[in-house]
């Protein structure tokens, strides 16, 4: 009688610190799986993006599309773009947030701060990030090998082919991925999505003073996010399946998985 006596409190009505408890674990895994599925969904809207943008590169529409974009920043074919003189020097400026000079030299500091805090799987998906970042733009570009906009309008200098934009490509990679490794330093909802506006406005410049300075057609740029914000988030789905196989439950993802538990040893 005893054992069915505590049978039947175990199956008792909860008690309401025991219904918050179930309500904010409930919450914490839900949170969890809306953020893995919206980053798959980026991976997978990127990829389809991008096929679609390639396969619109060799039609009239999409050529047409680019032609019409280059015109509007350069009418009547003028050597330098729309706007005042300021304003291209600060594109020229601000398009080198996304060159892989400036890229390096952040994620090379960057990189350091996370292995002195010993993060060191964070500074690994951040340097596997840029070089597969590096990999996939070169690759691509050798693939497509599409002429730049005419040289007469180019306000900077270029080396390779256009499609896609690798500055766009590698500051989507690199600025998103330093965003949501940031969030996790934060609480309150209004700094996370202060750092990610950050990220996608950095993102978004570099891409914009891209077109503007006629170094890429408007398509070059967009595959260029495209195939980098899927390169990121593949990465956060990455940390987040190793966190979720060390720590055995649903939990947010970290910044760096296994960062933790060196923190511990030390």
């Amino acid at each position: 009688m005893r054992g069915t006596s505590r049978k039947r409190d175990r199956l008792g009505p909860m008690t309401p610190d025991q219904i918050m408890a179930f309500g904010r674990r409930a919450l914490r895994i839900a949170r969890t799986e809306i953020a893995a599925v919206s980053a798959l969904f980026i991976v997978t809207l990127g990829v389809m993006t991008f096929v679609e943008l390639a396969d619109d590169m060799t039609e009239a529409d999409g050529r047409a599309f680019d032609q019409a974009v280059l015109e509007a920043m350069r009418p009547g074919a003028m050597a330098d773009p729309w706007g005042p003189g300021w304003l291209e020097e600060a594109a020229m400026d601000l398009t080198a947030l996304g060159g892989i000079a400036v890229l390096g030299l952040f994620a090379l500091a960057t990189v350091g701060f996370l292995v002195l805090q010993r993060k060191r799987l964070s500074a690994l998906l951040l340097v596997l990030g840029l070089a597969g970042g590096v990999a996939l733009s070169e690759g691509l570009k050798a693939v497509f090998g599409r002429e730049r906009p005419p040289e007469a309008l180019q306000a900077v200098e270029t080396l390779n082919a256009s499609f896609p934009s690798g500055h766009s490509l590698l500051s989507a990679v690199f600025y998103l991925s330093i965003g949501v490794m940031l969030t996790r330093a934060f609480q309150q909802k209004r700094f996370k999505a202060y750092v990610i506006g950050v990220a996608v406005l950095l993102t978004l410049i570099v891409g914009l003073t891209r077109v503007y300075l006629a170094a890429h057609w408007a398509t070059d740029v967009l595959a260029g996010w495209s195939v980098g914000a899927a390169w990121a988030m593949a990465l956060w789905l990455v940390a987040y399946a190793v966190q979720r196989r060390q720590q055995g439950h649903p939990q947010a993802p970290h910044v760096l998985p296994v960062d933790e538990e060196d923190g511990a040893r030390g």
